[in-house]
């Protein structure tokens, strides 16, 4: 959907181009060099802390204070993690992507417009 709704372009755009324009091809390269590693390295996290405690109940047991285990601690920092994960991606996409996405649009809407 178009930022300006008087710049309505979506019939006088060939999406199918633009989605093969080097410019949209750049945007989807940023997006994926931050997407794929956080994606990757959040499951081999969240796989390491189920198999932590399927099958090393004796390490997740260790009492780090109070009543509070390890597994405990763990599970907690896996709340803590996406909460970061998800700060770390608003902070890149207003960076990195936003820009790059307004130029797109403004550009579509700007050829849109007769």
């Amino acid at each position: 959907m178009s930022a300006n709704p008087e710049h309505d372009v979506t019939g006088d755009v060939d999406f199918v181009a633009e989605s093969q324009s080097e410019e949209f091809q750049e945007l989807r390269k940023t997006h994926r060099s931050f997407v794929f590693p956080m994606a990757i390295f959040f499951l081999v996290w969240y796989f390491a802390y189920v198999l932590l405690a399927d099958y090393f109940h004796d390490f997740m047991s260790i009492k780090v204070f109070g009543n509070v285990n390890l597994g405990i601690l763990l599970g907690l920092l896996q709340f803590v993690s996406t909460f970061a994960i998800t700060a770390a991606y608003v902070s890149f996409s207003n960076k990195k992507l936003d820009p790059k996405a307004t130029r797109i649009r403004e550009r579509l809407e700007n050829q849109g417009v007769k």
